[in-house]
């Protein structure tokens, strides 16, 4: 199974980043803008496009407030794992910033590559929406 694990810091609070993280049907809205550009939910399952036309369907596993964690699932849309897992957590970092922590698990391998590539460009998109969302420590 390949495990893809992305860490960085973000200058914003841990509660203002899970604010974001928490709101699990607005992704293209307030977390990574641009990269997804949609974001439909019914019930536990919310239906994600990102700009380049990959559509999938993500089924909410947890939603965590005290650890500021939300963990989902891949069940469906144009990528077909035979297994996905992912979770996102928010975590307190020196200054009242906050270390987000993306965790993927994914089979078969041959999805490794280019879910490593979402998550290298979702990545960065998200740092920048989340900074100038919040007001972060310092500003």
């Amino acid at each position: 199974m390949a495990s893809i694990h992305r860490e960085f810091v973000v200058n914003a609070t841990p509660d203002e980043v899970w604010d974001v993280l928490s709101d699990y049907g607005a992704v293209h809205e307030r977390l990574a803008p641009g990269f997804v550009t949609d974001t439909r939910l019914s019930s536990d399952t919310r239906t994600v496009t990102f700009a380049d036309g990959t559509i999938v369907h993500e089924r909410l596993v947890d939603l965590d407030h005290d650890n500021r964690r939300v963990a989902y699932t891949v069940v469906g849309g144009s990528l077909h794992p035979s297994h996905h897992h992912a979770s996102m957590q928010a975590l307190a970092e020196a200054g009242g910033r906050t270390r987000l922590v993306w965790h993927t698990d994914v089979l078969p391998d041959t999805l490794a590559a280019p879910m490593a590539e979402f998550v290298e460009h979702g990545s960065a998109v998200m740092r920048q929406a989340l900074e100038t969302a919040a007001p972060g420590p310092g500003r």
